[in-house]
């Protein structure tokens, strides 16, 4: 099963790109989908604003204004898009956000849609002012919000649909670079369990989201027999009692995230769902340590620098079985 999965993973594509290109085509059957920008461009996105220039805006870059325009277009009754860099949205304008969208979301239907781009350190080389460690972790805490986190280009095709179907809030973190596929375009993904269980494990499983599900996936072919694996990608909107169904079975847990440990993130989700359940399996959490990264290098260099590239994780594998 798992050299299936690796074998079928080829074209490398940006999660906003598809997205935004499954969007445009959607746009022209669905005429209350509307379009913001921060002054933030993609080869996608070119067509789109060319194509459908009344429903269109570029709000300049100020973040916390696409917020007020956003709110204000979705109680007209339009789905809105509102497109940025992911740091400079969650934290820039994140009153905006808790305010318009989480509390006011409890009152009046609000369909508004963060497409945050730069997800954990995809932005590497541009240093810690563009990386986002925080924003799994601080959107999780905001009631009404779902949080979307996924690990492949046709997740994020697929949930295009699902932003029109559910009129909620939503944050969809997209990372920055061209990825190959892990899930079948042709298949279905069930954005209702929150998760995916990509290959099943005897004593250990790693549990991880986004961009580390494939550093998982390289971990775990190395490691055939023993070594279990889940995708999560709804990360505040799961369905806790299956995935503790899928998790109760193993001795040692292993999250993967780009993003800061033990502040609230997936590691922390994890955490609560076993504590809830009263089980105790080993958890152990890998992710970036607390404290912000000034050297310049690749992800590799960076995750290796941090303590969590593929060797690290190995070697801690390794310990337990």
């Amino acid at each position: 099963m798992m050299s299936e999965i690796l074998t079928s993973i080829s074209a490398r594509k940006t999660m906003r790109d598809v997205f935004i290109d499954q969007l445009y085509e959607r746009m022209h059957e669905e005429k209350k989908l509307f379009f913001l920008s921060a002054d933030f461009g993609s080869p996608a996105l070119d067509k789109l604003r060319k194509k459908f220039k009344d429903r269109f805006i570029n709000v300049g870059i100020a973040e916390q204004n696409l917020i007020n325009v956003a709110t204000g277009l979705a109680k007209e009754g339009f789905d809105v898009y509102a497109y940025a860099i992911a740091p400079f949205l969650t934290m820039r304008a994140y009153e905006q956000i808790r305010v318009n969208l989480a509390l006011f979301s409890q009152l009046e239907t609000v369909n508004v849609n963060l497409i945050g781009v730069g997800a954990g350190i995809s932005y590497d080389v541009a240093g810690p002012t563009h990386h986002c460690l925080e924003d799994i972790a601080i959107m999780r805490v905001l009631p009404n919000m779902i949080l979307f986190s996924p690990s492949d280009w046709v997740q994020a095709k697929k949930f295009v649909d699902y932003t029109i179907q559910v009129k909620k809030p939503k944050y969809i973190r997209f990372d920055g670079k061209p990825l190959p596929h892990i899930y079948d375009e042709a298949g279905p993904v069930d954005f209702s369990d929150g998760f995916s269980e990509l290959r099943e494990g005897k004593k250990i499983c790693l549990i991880s989201t986004g961009y580390m599900t494939h550093v998982a996936l390289k971990i775990a072919e190395q490691i055939e027999p023993a070594i279990g694996l889940i995708d999560v990608f709804m990360l505040n909107s799961i369905d806790e009692k299956k995935l503790f169904s899928a998790i109760k079975k193993y001795d040692v847990l292993i999250t993967m995230e780009e993003g800061f440990v033990n502040k609230g993130g997936m590691d922390s989700l994890v955490a609560y769902i076993l504590d809830d359940n009263c089980a105790s399996p080993v958890l152990r959490r890998i992710g970036f340590p607390e404290k912000y990264i000034f050297s310049v290098g690749n992800r590799d260099f960076l995750y290796q620098l941090n303590g969590i590239g593929e060797e690290a994780v190995m070697e801690l594998i390794q310990g337990y079985i």
